[in-house]
């Protein structure tokens, strides 16, 4: 206890010693002005979505900034002043004289788990719109607790009974102790009705992250229906590294290797882990979380449906959020009565889908018409037994059992539950996915190119709903912006398998081919040849490095004739003949993916025109045909900011950090992967390599092959889904090898060093010593140079891969190998290792690991 009294207070001198006024006063002051959050983030040099954290109180302004924005508010303050207060302030929950309300005693609330009911708060009506639904603002100071509310009563902020908390009031210490020693109660059914006619309100879309260390819990009160968002009061101030870090616009933050996370007001989490203890108890690993009544089946089926404080967030206003996750540990199978490994019969397992759908259907819930590892709990609107509910539920130790289909759906699933020991433990999967969804601002997919699209949906949602006043009907239609779906194909850009190309190319006419560097290599200089090493660096991230402002095609392609070229500020494909242009020769070309010169015309994307046209002095003015889009715009921005984030909070936790020197960071990946039994390395080394799956995945599910489908189920189901634009993949391939050529060149200019084989993003140099140390151009203070070949985890730098013994390159490129093939038999010593070795050392770097239609 004594360390979360001194984490409470941590945070209160957090939250003062800013010398700023009140978050409320700091929204007065801002919307008095008439200035937006953008506007103050771009003066502040600060993301927008804190602004809004600063105003609604979950997240402190850093030292660095805290001064410039008190200047700001003082500005603010001193020409627009607060308006006089009223003369007597009413008591809590008196309605002003004039005002009608109606108070009850809230409606006697259902014991959890046995326990006694308590008695809840007195119960406010709150204001209606004229259909019924709440009246709902931004997050204020509950009149009644003081805690953050959305609701108004009287236009005032308020609470629903039984969710304020006023414990500073005039109860007494023997009962006030008793009710902290106690369960809370499930909100009454009136209540839950009440909560669930209201519309969520609008998340954040970009909160700070919560610090790593564990929050105080206070106790859980169950939300009716997972459509209800929680509030944001309570949350404890994020540390300073965390400022930048982009996370879900929710109040749950990271648990530590010893502890839990829990939402800052008592209220959400995306996943519990239920477990079994010794005694036959029931073990969750979120404090105060209520546990089922009993050990059967039905029991834990009416658990599922009372509406559990579970629920992934959304990460936009305009978006969706997910449903709660549940994960069973071994113990809890046990005392359910499950198998302990998932059935590999039809009749066993037809059987097992019998037995837990008669279970659910007592307490009117249903469950998935497939049961695997991964399957989903829910209830219907208008159902007996509970309001409407719709839970996933994960069996641990199932996760990697099963047909492929099975193994499909839980392909993500499975390394997020492997502990460093092997197992699939509940309690692991539960720590790593609400850190996923912390960071990431979305639960996991099936896969991680579907989660990347999941992502891109929840951060920027092509969907907006609308309600007809007239008719009270609600339709949907396309945001601004938004992707179209059907198929947008182009010819000369529709990807390998689309009828369009192959008739392009049965003709013998060019096509666009913006791919990654393959396979190039040049002869080794004398000056090379004379070296004793090749040193292999790989860059970091190199997709994340381009796509957060890269100008993307939204709306489709068209035919223009004689195009405009306007500085390349428009995404699209240009038929170029790059064949006169000059370029460097120690360099692989910097429009082909083969590195060699192209032969003849051919289709390139925005970014390669652009630095032909800026470095090696190609003319644009000359392009006489194009495929241009009618919109384009940074697609993958917010989609960047998110996964960024999550990548560089988990390498910090490897000990990975921006602004370390050479030396440092070379020490540090040397040891990155060396867990030990700390429980926090090895969830950070696990989501690490998942969220470098992710960005790559993503990039690929442009261009999905969908290999199982044959051709005319291709085309209906992933050439006319809203996620097949092959060429936005090619902009992106192209930005990310253009950013790549530009590095390798400006090294070479300031160095004379060259890299003699690329592959994809993997460059070799000759080298005296197996380090790259010597290949670094530095300033005259030694800092790095900037757009140069320079050392770190950050998205763009790079990484040393491996030493390899100059001999044995040169015996490889006379036997016409490529020599990258060599860096994984070699460590960065300059060490040859065997097979199983460099099968151990290449696991979860994500070089060679691809998502179906990556490429």
């Amino acid at each position: 206890m004594s360390d979360e009294l001194f984490d409470s207070v941590d945070a209160l001198l957090a939250a003062v010693s800013t010398g700023l006024p009140a978050p409320a006063e700091r929204k007065r002051l801002r919307l008095a002005a008439g200035l937006t959050p953008a506007q103050i983030a771009a003066a502040l040099r600060v993301n927008s979505a804190l602004v809004a954290q600063w105003e609604d109180g979950s997240a402190v302004p850093g030292p660095d900034v805290a001064p410039a924005y008190k200047r700001l508010l003082e500005g603010l303050a001193a020409r627009l002043p607060a308006p006089e207060e009223p003369a007597e302030d009413l008591a809590p929950g008196v309605p002003a004289p004039g005002q009608q309300t109606s108070v009850e005693p809230a409606a006697a609330v259902g014991p959890v788990g046995g326990q006694s009911a308590v008695a809840g708060a007195q119960q406010v009506m709150l204001d209606q719109n004229p259909d019924g639904s709440l009246v709902m603002g931004a997050a204020a100071p509950c009149v009644q607790c003081g805690q953050s509310s959305v609701y108004r009563a009287q236009g005032r902020p308020m609470h629903l009974g039984g969710f304020c908390r006023p414990a500073a009031q005039t109860a007494a210490a023997p009962a006030s102790a008793s009710r902290d020693s106690a369960p809370e109660p499930v909100a009454a059914p009136a209540e839950q009705q009440a909560l669930a006619a209201a519309p969520a309100p609008a998340a954040q879309a970009e909160p700070a992250a919560a610090s790593p260390t564990p929050v105080a819990a206070s106790p859980f009160r169950p939300a009716p229906t997972a459509a209800t968002a929680p509030t944001r009061d309570g949350q404890r101030p994020a540390p300073a590294r965390a400022q930048g870090r982009p996370a879900a616009p929710r109040s749950a933050s990271s648990a530590s290797s010893a502890g839990a996370v829990v939402s800052a007001a008592g209220r959400w989490v995306p996943v519990v882990a239920l477990d079994a203890a010794e005694d036959g108890s029931w073990a969750l690993d979120v404090p105060g979380f209520p546990a089922p009544a009993g050990s059967r089946l039905t029991d834990w089926f009416a658990w599922l449906g009372t509406g559990l404080p579970l629920r992934v967030e959304r990460a936009h206003p305009q978006g969706r959020g997910g449903d709660g996750a549940v994960c069973l540990t071994a113990a809890a199978l046990k005392q359910l009565g499950l198998p302990a490994a998932l059935p590999t019969t039809d009749k066993a397992l037809n059987a097992l889908r019998a037995k837990l759908a008669k279970a659910a259907a007592t307490v009117g819930m249903e469950i998935s018409e497939s049961i695997g590892p991964v399957f989903r709990a829910f209830r219907r609107a208008g159902s007996a037994g509970g309001p409407k509910t719709s839970l996933q539920v994960t069996l641990a130790p199932w996760l990697g059992q099963g047909d492929a289909r099975q193994q499909a759906v839980s392909a993500l699933a499975a390394p997020l539950a492997t502990a460093p020991d092997g197992t699939r433990d509940g309690a692991t999967f539960a720590r790593r996915y609400r850190a996923f969804t912390t960071d990431l601002g979305v639960a996991p997919g099936a896969t991680t190119a579907s989660t990347a699209m999941l992502l891109l949906d929840a951060v920027r949602p092509r969907v907006e709903w609308t309600k007809d006043e007239a008719t009270g009907e609600w339709s949907s239609h396309l945001r601004e912006g938004a992707l179209p779906s059907g198929d947008l194909c182009v010819p000369i850009a529709a990807g390998a398998r689309h009828p369009l190309t192959r008739q392009l190319l049965g003709k013998g006419e060019a096509v666009c081919e913006e791919e990654d560097y393959k396979w190039w290599a040049r002869e080794l200089t004398d000056d090379e040849a004379g070296r004793r090493f090749a040193v292999a660096a790989d860059v970091c991230a190199s997709y994340l490095s381009v796509t957060d402002s890269l100008p993307l095609p939204i709306g489709p392609l068209e035919h223009v004739t004689d195009p405009a070229w306007g500085k390349g500020k428009t995404a699209g494909l240009w038929l170029c003949d790059l064949t006169t242009v000059e370029t460097d020769e120690l360099l692989p070309h910097p429009a082909t993916f083969h590195g060699r010169p192209p032969t003849g015309p051919g289709w390139y994307a925005t970014p390669t025109v652009a630095y032909m046209a800026g470095t090696y002095g190609f003319d644009p003015a000359g392009i006489t045909e194009a495929y241009l889009s009618t919109h384009t715009a940074p697609l993958l921005k917010e989609w960047t900011t998110r996964i960024r984030g999550g990548y560089k909070r988990v390498y910090a936790d490897l000990g990975l950090t921006d602004g370390q020197s050479p030396a440092e960071f070379l020490t540090a990946y040397a040891a990155h992967k060396d867990t030990g039994d700390d429980p926090a390395r090895a969830n950070a080394l696990t989501l690490a390599a998942l969220y470098k799956n992710i960005y790559k995945g993503g990039i690929g599910k442009w261009t999905d092959s969908a290999r199982h489908l044959d051709d005319e189920a291709w085309l209906e189901k992933a050439a006319a889904s809203w996620s097949y634009r092959p060429e936005i993949r090619f902009h992106i391939i192209a930005a990310a090898r253009i950013a790549a050529h530009r590095r390798l060149r400006k090294t070479w200019l300031l160095t004379g060093r060259a890299p003699f084989a690329v592959n994809v993003d993997s460059y070799l140099y000759a080298t005296d010593a197996p380090t790259p140390l010597e290949l670094l151009p530095v300033k005259d203070d030694g800092s790095p140079v900037p757009g140069a070949l320079r050392l770190g985890i950050a998205p763009g730098s790079h990484k040393h891969e491996a030493s390899i013994p100059l001999q044995a390159v040169a015996e490889a490129m006379e036997r016409r190998e490529h020599p990258s093939k060599l860096t994984h038999d070699h460590t960065t010593d300059g060490t040859r290792i065997g097979p199983e070795q460099a099968d151990d050392e290449t696991a979860g770097t994500g070089h060679d690991e691809q998502e179906e239609g990556e490429r």
